[in-house]
């Protein structure tokens, strides 16, 4: 089960320096020109979660192993990319196959790095993007209305629907809101997300600011978080510049020493992918044993077989209990004998929620 992010913005904004640094590969080519990035570009990144070091220290495990987002590289949009200007049209088709967006805006100013406005405004920036997206889901939902109308003649009930709800989510996009805003029925889930609209997706905002910018943000970043505040949306102050140097550092003492010059605790990187991870809705559980600990990810609201059938689908087929510990239980009595022995270990069936931080040991049989 894969769940990825698209890296989207105006071409010069830090998106493959900031790709590269979150993957600590050159896989982006990272020019100071419109689309160099033309392939999207992609790569798997830990999720970094303190709880997992401390679960395998614990259990005293052989190997510790993360959980892992996916982040995808894409090339810079335009003014005009509905219309297929620049790479538009590969860009809108790249876009619809990621499940969120992290929106990277330009926030500093760099005489030697040009900027396809001319001028620095990230709102602006931010705007151009949406509304590129918004008249692409305009033009794809307006192409659906006739053969739509003439299923609906032909008395086909799924088309009614259907219908119903294409013109609801072009009334809202023509009154210039993204399809993410619309109020969808618990029936109507499925359909909604057959409609593949680019401006339903969630988006995170990531302001990369100048060096001396990355502790506090700056004057450009502070309009992005009142924009994103009146959206309901999530804003990461970055500086890719910083980050990419980070990504150079192999000793971890050298990494905490040189966030602790720049007034950082953690890395950017770390808060947006936690941030990725949350705009996903997903949750982490574990495993743990003397051979491995690992991270787990599956949706919010994922039951116990389908947790079970993300290690493996034959888990799920024969799915017959979960023994779950908490993880507040496990770390406060030693692990999982002394959870036993607490009583704090629990049995649980196909209907189990299973809740961030749950360690679990699956019985199955096939």
């Amino acid at each position: 089960m894969g769940f990825n992010c698209g890296i989207v913005g105006l071409p010069n904004v830090g998106k493959s320096t900031l790709f590269n640094a979150l993957t600590q590969t050159a896989a982006a080519e990272a020019a100071n020109f419109p689309f160099c990035t033309i392939e999207p570009n992609s790569g798997r990144v830990a999720v970094p979660d303190a709880r997992l070091d401390q679960i395998s220290s614990i259990t005293g495990s052989a190997a510790t192993i993360p959980t892992y987002l996916e982040f995808v590289d894409i090339a810079g949009l335009v003014r005009g990319a509905s219309k297929g200007e620049g790479l538009g049209n590969q860009f809108l088709a790249n876009i619809r196959e990621v499940d969120a967006i992290v929106h990277v805006l330009r926030c500093f100013e760099d005489d030697n790095i040009t900027h396809v406005e001319a001028t620095i405004d990230p709102v602006r920036d931010a705007e151009t993007v949406e509304t590129e997206l918004m008249l692409a889901d305009l033009d794809s939902l307006e192409k659906r209305v006739d053969p739509l109308t003439k299923k609906v003649r032909g008395n086909d009930k799924d088309a009614v629907a259907t219908l119903k709800l294409v013109e609801r989510c072009l009334d809202l996009l023509r009154d210039g809101q993204p399809a993410r805003k619309l109020d969808v029925h618990d029936d109507e889930i499925k359909a909604f997300r057959m409609l593949q609209l680019l401006t339903a997706k969630p988006v995170l905002y990531a302001c990369n600011v100048d060096e001396g910018s990355a502790a506090d943000g700056n004057a450009f970043s502070e309009k992005v978080a009142v924009m994103a505040a009146e959206q309901g949306a999530d804003v990461v102050v970055i500086s890719a510049e910083i980050e990419e140097e980070i990504a150079q550092l192999t000793d971890t003492e050298e990494r905490i020493e040189f966030l602790e010059t720049l007034g950082l605790h953690e890395t950017g990187l770390a808060r947006i992918i936690r941030a990725g991870y949350h705009l996903l809705h997903l949750i982490t559980f574990f495993t743990s044993g003397p051979k491995e600990t690992r991270a787990w990810t599956v949706p919010k609201g994922a039951k116990a077989p389908q947790a079970a059938g993300v290690i493996h689908t034959d888990f799920e087929k024969g799915f017959i209990k979960a023994e779950t510990i908490a993880m507040d239980d496990y770390v406060a009595l030693g692990g999982e004998q002394g959870a036993k022995d607490a009583g704090k270990m629990r049995q649980e069936g196909k209907e189990y929620l299973v809740h961030d931080g749950d360690i679990l040991l699956f019985r199955f049989n096939v």
